[in-house]
């Protein structure tokens, strides 16, 4: 049974989650605090995360920016859960290292769908045994794990996954919104500016992308052989 932490200090909230997680055959934790999280997830880590953005302690910021930085945890998947609808609150929270968010009011139901959708997309992942490779750059499916000339790069969750979808599809145009589908999931509504601001941190990390993941006007990216560039 996959172990599923809500951390929400609405009880209310945090009590329809965990009834609705439940019915649906996940194991669930309730956290009330931001400052409590690190404290439980390193005494047991759970398959996932469902983080509210407002906490006492700690904001759910601060926790992801916290989880994304130690690395027996950092590949640990996480919804980010707030009232807030600015677009610039999901794009932090997603630069971070959030693999989806859910503005409030929400429907449990999708909630629900999308922890499995988030679930089967990290399970996926672990699975896969294999390394992809695009000149200097290495990305180990496996262990996560990403190297520029031997030397590893540290991603985000989302980066990672999105450099693994370029990878994957070299000399393809990916329109913005096949990567807000394939890459953020389940009727993901961020808006396409959160996929250019993830292929500029991917260009900043690695200065071969700066030409080789090329920008195709008013539609998306394609990410060319080296020798094309």
């Amino acid at each position: 049974m996959k172990q599923i932490l809500v951390v929400e200090d609405d009880r209310d909230i945090a009590d329809l989650l965990a009834h609705h997680l439940g019915r649906a055959g996940y194991a669930t934790d309730i956290i009330a605090d931001g400052g409590l999280v690190m404290k439980r997830v390193r005494q047991r880590t759970p398959d996932l995360i469902v983080l509210d953005l407002m906490l006492p302690g700690l904001t759910g910021l601060e926790v992801c920016r916290q989880l994304r930085a130690q690395a027996d945890v950092r590949n640990t998947p996480v919804i980010m859960l707030t009232a807030r609808a600015d677009e610039i609150d999901r794009i932090v929270g997603l630069e971070i290292g959030a693999d989806d968010y859910v503005t409030k009011p929400f429907s449990p139901k999708e909630l629900v769908a999308r922890v499995g959708a988030v679930l089967r997309r990290s399970s996926r992942s672990e699975q896969k045994t294999r390394s992809l490779v695009f000149g200097l750059v290495v990305l180990d499916v496996e262990s996560h794990q990403v190297t520029f000339d031997g030397r590893e790069v540290r991603l985000t969750a989302k980066e990672f996954l999105l450099l693994k979808y370029f990878m994957e599809h070299q000399g393809r145009v990916l329109s913005r919104d096949v990567l807000l589908s394939d890459v953020w999931g389940y009727t993901y509504t961020g808006g396409t500016r959160t996929v250019d601001v993830h292929v500029r941190h991917l260009r900043n990390k690695f200065p071969v992308l700066s030409r080789a993941l090329v920008t195709v006007k008013q539609f998306g990216y394609k990410l060319v052989e080296q020798e094309s560039v």
